[in-house]
């Protein structure tokens, strides 16, 4: 019991650090959404900043500030979402889908 307890703890050590490294790659990686055909692109990085904001001047209205705000809002949301999907399958891939520790810091 207490083999089988040690391998447990090794194999949880070595998930520990499979994530860690998860974390530095994901936070490399970016993620972009296009709303409006193109009048407003968002890329966010793997850890949820904001990385690059593109806005076409041709195909907004300057005079309709609220619908720009809410492209912008609409671009970063759906670039972030996908950034957080992307790190769900690659904890899912890591962890063979167990629920991780409490103590795991993985969010944003």
């Amino acid at each position: 019991m207490m083999r089988n307890m040690a391998a447990m703890m090794k194999k949880m050590q070595e998930m520990q650090g499979r994530l860690a490294a998860m974390q530095g790659d994901l936070a490399d990686k970016e993620f972009t959404a296009i709303v409006s055909s193109g009048a407003v692109c968002a890329t966010v990085t793997g850890d949820g900043k904001l990385a690059k904001l593109k806005l076409d001047p041709d195909l907004l209205d300057p005079a309709d500030t609220e619908m720009l705000e809410n492209m912008i809002c609409l671009a970063t949301n759906n670039a972030l979402q996908k950034a957080t999907e992307e790190k769900a399958k690659m904890v899912k891939d890591i962890t063979g889908g167990l629920p991780l520790p409490l103590d795991l810091n993985l969010s944003f």
